[in-house]
């Protein structure tokens, strides 16, 4: 951390979690499950850098050889449980969640979403995943507009196990690639 400031950079943060992981390969799960979450909570994702970390992450799992298909279930259980908490919070205070932070500083957020989902349905809160921008506010907009639950869970755990193929995929298994090359 810097010399007087109260935070850290993305890159500390990326490479204190790295240094844990390494020293601590049990964690790896654990953590890569708080991080999808908070990637997919409305509220938290604004506040954690949590793609750069996974994506960095992603390659430590092909460095070190950590197994990749537990921490890709972490990884897709924690998107998948995030989006399931924005998706309830979103149909149980439906209009009122306007009034939470950060939508009641900027209630384009809301509009936005709406608009996306309002243009693509189903398919939305499918791809809605993909665009970082979009990703923690489609489904908490699928609650407020009433989508059935039964569709969105559908579209939100398949789009849960390809994203997070897709964010950890890469450094795993490109750096095994390269390897061999080099």
């Amino acid at each position: 951390m810097k010399q007087g400031t109260a935070f850290l950079t993305v890159n500390e943060i990326l490479d204190y979690t790295t240094t844990f992981i390494r020293a601590h390969q049990v964690w790896a799960a654990p953590i890569v499950f708080f991080l999808a979450f908070g990637e997919s909570l409305a509220f938290l994702s604004l506040l954690l850098p949590a793609t750069f970390i996974l994506l960095g992450l992603g390659a430590l799992i092909g460095e070190t050889g950590i197994p990749f298909w537990p921490i890709w279930a972490a990884a897709a259980a924690g998107a998948f449980l995030g989006d399931w908490l924005s998706y309830w919070v979103g149909s149980h205070y439906q209009d009122r969640v306007g009034n939470f932070w950060p939508f009641s500083r900027h209630p384009q957020m809301l509009v936005r979403g709406h608009a996306f989902f309002d243009k693509w349905g189903m398919p939305g809160a499918f791809i809605g995943r993909f665009f970082g921008p979009l990703r923690a506010v489609v489904p908490l907009v699928a609650g407020i507009c009433g989508m059935p639950q039964k569709y969105f869970q559908i579209a939100n755990i398949t789009s849960a196990l390809i994203w997070a193929f897709g964010i950890l995929a890469p450094g795993a298994f490109g750096i095994q690639w390269l390897s061999r090359w080099f």
